[in-house]
């Protein structure tokens, strides 16, 4: 039996910083309950209260809830209207599908004047002739019944006919008793017999339960609670097997994740969806891993890691690995998860790398060898002109006699005389150059491309 607890408030109140005292709005459905309590002394200023898909079979203890404005009792099994003469707020009250087959119960709602909206859709008092003119004319207050208005005139038409259908609606409530003594007989015999079934199947329960489900039987308040017992019954079994299963796994050997040579293994533990493709990301050639992680899993639960040769998705403790056939960098990378489809993208720039023939090193040292020739080649000739400028630079022009003018129209000639000089020298220079042949190397010469060459 589940009884309604201060943790199960709390828990439920976590929208109101777990303060019961305060609630104003309390749901506890499908909380398979079989009895109301408690709630009128821990949450006093409760206005709206939902405990429907419950097992509860009688209203009671919500007589002190003064400020409740909306009950919601449906799918239980409820047989009366009673207890609520308290509930002095109450402006609507939804009893769908339960049992209900007492209908002159409704006469103890007279007094709660705010009530507005009453369903009893599902009810087996819906049934009987002429239902909805007494309830509407018991219930003057109501406005709507069973999700439709009440006219005016159709208010009127059932205060004229109360007296006349009233007696029918007694005999159908003593029928109703009636029936309602002999499906009780007839679920007492059934539960018996389950119970023997259940004795002598020596823990076996499958063909009891199986044959419970096949079973065809009236759909009444003891058929409920004998469903709601069997699914207990299967759950334990269920969950004694998951607890033999997970004995069995602590036995099994971790998962490996790679090769004695540290290759990495390719794994896909929690079985989904994925694709491994390259595309250019920002002038950038890289992977793209999209895994179809599933949409309501909760993003904490999965973790991603980054390696330069492979990458690792962990989905609640079971690992997808996949190897790569370039390395990346983890760096930058980074991983993004769409919000409408959950899928989770993993963006991975290739490493750059530069292609190369066989013969590159070769090249490469002929090529520094070339261009150290020509340095030296050119340094030697630099040399030269530099020297011939120095031996011009130093003759002087002696004059003997009286000074004259200085002759302007020679200018131009001296400078073009002295311009040939240089070109002369430095003809002379290259010419000398030819001759001049280089040391050879020594034996244990190692001719490297990365040392510069030298000036």
């Amino acid at each position: 039996m589940v009884r309604i607890t201060e943790e199960l408030i709390r828990k439920r109140a976590e929208h109101n910083e777990g303060e019961i005292f305060s609630l104003e709005e309390l749901s506890l459905h499908q909380q398979n309950l079989e009895r109301i309590e408690h709630v009128d002394r821990w949450c006093r200023d409760l206005k709206i209260l939902y405990l429907q898909n419950n097992l509860i079979p009688r209203i009671e203890n919500v007589a002190k809830l003064k400020k409740l404005e909306y009950l919601n009792l449906a799918l239980n099994n409820i047989e009366k209207v009673e207890n609520l003469e308290g509930c002095e707020s109450l402006k609507k009250l939804d009893l769908t599908v339960n049992f209900i087959g007492d209908l002159s119960s409704v006469a103890s709602l007279v007094e709660l004047y705010s009530l507005e909206e009453l369903y009893l859709t599902g009810n087996p008092c819906v049934d009987y002739p002429h239902y909805r003119e007494f309830v509407i004319a018991t219930l003057p207050q109501l406005q709507k019944l069973d999700g439709s208005d009440i006219t005016k005139s159709e208010r009127i038409l059932a205060l004229q006919v109360l007296e006349q259908i009233r007696p029918t609606i007694l005999n159908c409530e003593k029928a109703y008793r009636e029936k309602r003594k002999n499906e009780k007989a007839a679920a007492t015999e059934r539960r018996q017999v389950h119970e023997e079934k259940l004795a002598a199947c020596n823990g076996d329960i499958d063909p009891v339960v199986n044959e419970f489900w096949q079973e065809k039987v009236p759909f009444t308040p003891e058929s409920r609670i004998e469903t709601h017992e069997y699914i207990q019954l299967q759950e334990k079994a269920k969950s004694k097997k998951t607890g033999d299963n997970e004995k069995d796994t602590t036995k099994r050997k971790p998962v490996r994740l790679f090769s004695d040579s540290g290759r990495p293994f390719n794994i896909n533990e929690p079985k989904v969806n994925f694709s491994l493709t390259e595309q250019k990301v920002d002038n950038e050639d890289s992977f793209l891993l999209d895994v179809s992680v599933y949409r309501h899993m909760d993003t904490s639960m999965v973790d991603c890691d980054v390696q330069p040769t492979y990458v690792r998705v962990t989905m609640k403790g079971k690992i997808l690995q996949l190897a790569l056939p370039e390395e990346v960098k983890p760096d930058k990378s980074h991983a993004k998860r769409s919000q409408t489809t959950g899928h989770l993208v993993v963006t991975m720039p290739k490493v750059d790398q530069v292609i190369r023939s066989q013969n590159t090193a070769k090249e490469d040292k002929d090529f520094v060898r070339r261009q150290a020739a020509q340095h030296k080649k050119a340094s030697a000739e630099n040399a030269k002109v530099g020297a011939i400028k120095e031996t011009s630079a130093a003759l002087l022009d002696l004059e003997t006699g009286k000074p004259s003018a200085p002759a302007w129209k020679s200018i131009v000639k001296d400078s073009a005389s002295e311009t040939k000089t240089y070109r002369s020298a430095a003809t002379r220079g290259a010419q000398n150059q030819k001759h001049l042949h280089e040391r050879p190397n020594s034996p244990d010469f190692i001719d490297s491309p990365d040392v510069p060459p030298l000036i």
